[in-house]
């Protein structure tokens, strides 16, 4: 018989913002062929009462619980209080802290209320809403750790945040690191016991075909010019200022390479200042944040996808743009490292070497299907189902103790 699971994330497509909800939705997906039962429980914004509301069950999950909260994924400080000056209802939290708190309550509220086996919470903004539920049921709890503040924050972290991971992965019976990379961050600025934490990698998605519709990019291809390819938040942590600086030193060598920056984020109008003083403005394309069909279109358009990430725990990116159909450039401080050979890799502050590789990509012709065919067969081999398997004997695990 399946096991049941109580789980608690940030976000779920087609609502999302980040890579994090479509990983939790890949996991749900996987989980589900297995014979679980997911009740998933997500802060949202609702325009109802009561606090919360059950929505009859989906695809891949017996049911979803949204708890009314203007919480959201990478949210900070400054953003929750933007998002709370919008707002007439006095039912929210002062601050980020205290509506974090708020969704910790309900955690335990809900808990009570449903019938599960294990508790499985996703990322820091979670782990309260788990802790609770695990006080009031006494069901083991999975801690879901997709990245740290470590990853975010570089050297300045926010000491807050940092102590409600620190304490969700203490209280956890189980720690799920997503890869090596994010294992050792765990166990060396968290003190946890590496016997404590299991690495599952995420999954491989994205394998949806569209049709090949024209856009500006395409026109660019058709008239000779190679695209090289940016995807994800423009916020230190996934490095896009080193991006445009490799683009400048490529730009000084090349006159028929573009650059396409795919995303949204707080570095938006610092990026677009830095591009127009290295004056490769011509060259640089800003298209906001994509999805969908729009997203699968640019990364088939792409020559080249360059994820240049300071600290990346793991990577779902990259995954994407080798299905369809390009070669990736790779920061070496990234979990998707661990589980790609055929990619190129580099230190993502070697904006020397990482524009060296990009020109090698787009000059050395037989380098790119290569990389390409070889790298289909290894994410072939990277899925949700095998996450799934191990999220699987996890459970068993705590449940026979």
């Amino acid at each position: 018989m399946g096991k049941k699971v109580l789980m608690f994330g940030w976000e779920l497509p087609p609502q999302n913002s980040g890579g994090l909800g479509v990983a939790c939705l890949g996991l749900a997906k996987g989980l589900s062929r297995k014979s679980t039962e997911i009740t998933f429980v997500l802060p949202r914004k609702s325009e109802e009462n009561p606090f919360f509301r059950i929505i009859p069950a989906g695809t891949y999950y017996k049911k979803k619980i949204e708890v009314n909260s203007i919480l959201s994924p990478y949210l900070n400080e400054k953003s929750y209080k933007s998002a709370l000056s919008k707002e007439e209802n006095d039912l929210y939290g002062r601050d980020l802290f205290d509506e974090v708190a708020r969704y910790r309550k309900q955690g335990g509220i809900i808990a009570k209320g449903e019938v599960f086996d294990i508790i499985h919470a996703h990322d820091w903004l979670s782990f309260g809403a788990g802790i609770e539920a695990k006080r009031v049921s006494g069901k083991p709890l999975v801690a879901h750790v997709h990245a740290t503040e470590f990853d975010r924050g570089g050297d300045s972290i926010n000491q807050e945040v940092y102590l409600r991971e620190k304490e969700g992965m203490e209280v956890a019976d189980k720690v799920i690191a997503v890869s090596n990379y994010t294992k050792g961050i765990i166990t060396n600025h968290y003190g946890i016991d590496p016997k404590k934490v299991e690495v599952v990698h995420n999954g491989a998605g994205f394998l949806e075909k569209g049709d090949e519709n024209s856009s500006e990019i395409h026109r660019l291809k058709r008239e000779g010019k190679r695209v090289v390819l940016f995807v994800g938040r423009l916020t230190l942590q996934k490095g896009p200022d080193y991006f445009i600086r490799a683009a400048k030193r490529v730009c000084d060598i090349s006159d028929d390479v573009y650059f396409v920056i795919s995303g949204s984020g707080d570095m938006e109008t610092q990026l677009m200042r830095e591009v127009a003083g290295m004056g490769i403005s011509d060259k640089v394309f800003f298209t906001g944040f994509l999805r969908g069909e729009k997203l699968r279109r640019i990364y088939r358009e792409a020559d080249l996808f360059v994820m240049p990430s300071v600290s990346e725990p793991f990577g779902l990116t990259p995954l994407e743009s080798i299905i369809n159909g390009t070669p990736v450039l790779l920061s070496r401080q990234s979990g998707v490292s661990e589980v790609l050979s055929h990619a190129l890799k580099v230190d993502f502050w070697d904006i020397d070497e990482m524009a060296s590789k990009i020109l090698s990509v787009l000059e050395y012709k037989p380098l790119s299907p290569c990389l390409v065919e070889n790298g289909k067969k290894e994410v072939e081999g990277i899925t949700w189902d095998d996450a799934a398997d191990k999220c699987v004997a996890v459970y068993n695990d705590l449940l026979s103790r």
